[in-house]
């Protein structure tokens, strides 16, 4: 696997990006926002310490489903600013079908995370020997094995769009995962369908529908294709046991203002899932069926997005092409594994706690010449994971410098969790990500201390992948704009937040 080195300085060239003295002095101005994602040069001093609003935390726990409604509708705006522009959401906010379950944080929360024990395991056994190489068993994989495709999709999405599908354009809520390949639409006539939010999409109805045949060189592309009387089929089955089944089609897809003609997407007759409300799924992956590489010539493979933080009153953003890229992010080189392509790798060097580089090994993340191990960004899981080693001595430089605070017992996935009914405020230490071509991310508070229920339990949000693999999750990655750009084989962090 080639890796490739750019210093800062003759990066930051090559791009026409600011030369870093002006970049320091905006890493300067960023920590004293400490709330804001900071991204730094390893040349710089990074904070020890942070505070983090336990109130305004626990108050984004007990938003109404009122708020979250208003929040929903204007989604359909989409993000005017740009061409490609979508506004984005988390599911929380579509789970409106259910509002005593919903307003209940502790509940919502423990949901997530069994949806999420799911997701890394069914991406464990997707990557080539996933939880076996490091002589630990994933938990839970034998339990549903059986419902995972090696090599398929696999998840109930956690962040939604609304997209246009057909012609005239049907608005649908679309999961985004940018660890699958495959779009897909729940389709009429439906032989099997959860429920969604709006009507079901009616091939017969739209002027640009298009089945596909199976001759046709977009059916080969497919993992599991199918023919049926000259039709091309496609299967994929999640991992917590969701799958869809039907036609593979070209469709016209309308993002906001713009128009695409001619994406292969799947018609799916035969669903079922856990994708609360979304019609189907987008997939951004880095495979040959994704969005991401059907829009190939006319966006550069380049994406940019913002996840929004919980409990605010904004929404996050997703957008598409090169004029999305943001001037001042800090870039490290994209790296692709040969075994599973879907996936986004970055180099990881090592992980900070207040202020202080903990000692890992740098080869614990590394991604092998055989595609083992590496570090994954990915929008699908919540809860950031490293191998057991490097969880373990991470979270102890942790808890050392937090014997000041009231510890709990451990909650769902969470080892390491805190009593903080009785803070206004609590001083933390900084959390920062090593990143191998010399840039420091370090979270905002909000990003690894969470709430897991609505009294002040909060827990130091990362947990152990029990393989070699690690993946940086939506939690940590929420606030922070992160820009993939494909074309050059490079993901920005930052400088925006969002």
């Amino acid at each position: 696997m080639p890796h490739h080195h750019h210093n800062a300085k003759t990066f930051n060239n090559m791009l026409g990006l600011a030369p870093p003295p002006l970049q320091l002095a905006l890493v300067a101005l960023l920590h004293l926002t400490i709330s804001s994602a900071t991204v730094s040069s390893s040349t710089t001093s990074l904070p020890d310490h942070q505070l983090l609003n336990v109130t305004q935390a626990l108050f984004g726990t007990t938003q109404t489903s009122e708020y979250y409604h208003e929040q929903l509708l204007d989604v359909a705006g989409g993000d005017d600013r740009w061409r490609w522009g979508l506004k984005l959401v988390h599911r929380d906010w579509l789970s409106l079908n259910n509002t005593a379950v919903f307003r209940n944080h502790s509940h919502r929360f423990h949901a997530r995370m069994q949806r999420d024990v799911k997701r890394v395991a069914s991406l464990l056994l997707r990557i080539s020997g996933g939880g076996i190489h490091d002589g630990e068993a994933a938990d839970g994989v034998n339990d549903f094995g059986s419902d995972v495709v090696s090599g398929m999709d696999q998840g109930s999405g956690e962040y939604f769009v609304r997209i246009g599908v057909g012609s005239p354009p049907r608005s649908q809520y679309m999961v985004i995962d940018s660890g699958s390949d495959i779009v897909w639409v729940q389709c009429q006539p439906c032989s099997q369908c959860y429920k969604q939010y709006d009507p079901v999409f009616d091939p017969a109805a739209s002027a640009s529908y298009g089945g596909v045949s199976c001759s046709s060189s977009v059916c080969d592309r497919i993992e599991n294709s199918g023919c049926r009387s000259g039709r091309c089929r496609y299967e994929v089955m999640y991992g917590d046991g969701s799958y869809t089944k039907g036609t593979l089609a070209l469709e016209t897809l309308t993002f906001g203002p713009t128009v695409v003609q001619n994406v292969a997407i799947g018609c799916g007759h035969v669903n079922r899932g856990m994708f609360v409300g979304a019609a189907g799924l987008l997939g951004l992956g880095g495979g040959s069926m994704s969005l991401v590489d059907q829009l190939g010539g006319q966006t550069g493979g380049a994406f940019s997005y913002c996840l929004v933080s919980r409990g605010t009153n904004s929404s996050g953003s997703l957008v598409f092409g090169r004029e999305a890229m943001p001037v001042g992010a800090a870039w490290v080189p994209l790296l692709r594994n040969p075994q599973a392509p879907t996936f986004y790798y970055i180099g990881l060097s090592g992980l900070g706690v207040g202020g202080i580089r903990v000692p890992i090994p740098e080869d614990i993340f590394q991604l092998t010449e055989l595609g083992y191990g590496g570090v994954v960004m990915d929008t699908g899981t919540a809860v950031t994971r490293f191998p057991a080693v490097a969880y373990n001595t991470f979270r102890d430089a942790f808890i050392e410098q937090t014997a000041n605070l009231p510890r709990v017992s451990e909650i769902s996935i969470f080892d390491t969790c805190y009593n903080l009914s009785s803070f206004v405020t609590v001083r933390i230490p900084t959390i920062s990500f090593y990143l191998s071509s010399g840039p420091i991310l370090t979270l905002p508070a909000d990003n690894f201390l969470i709430p897991v229920d609505d009294a002040g339990t909060f827990c130091f949000a990362f947990a152990s992948s029990g393989s070699g693999l690690s993946i940086i999750g939506n939690i940590q990655q929420e606030g922070i704009q992160i820009s993939f750009d494909g074309a050059n084989g490079y993901v920005g962090f930052g400088p925006n937040v969002c």
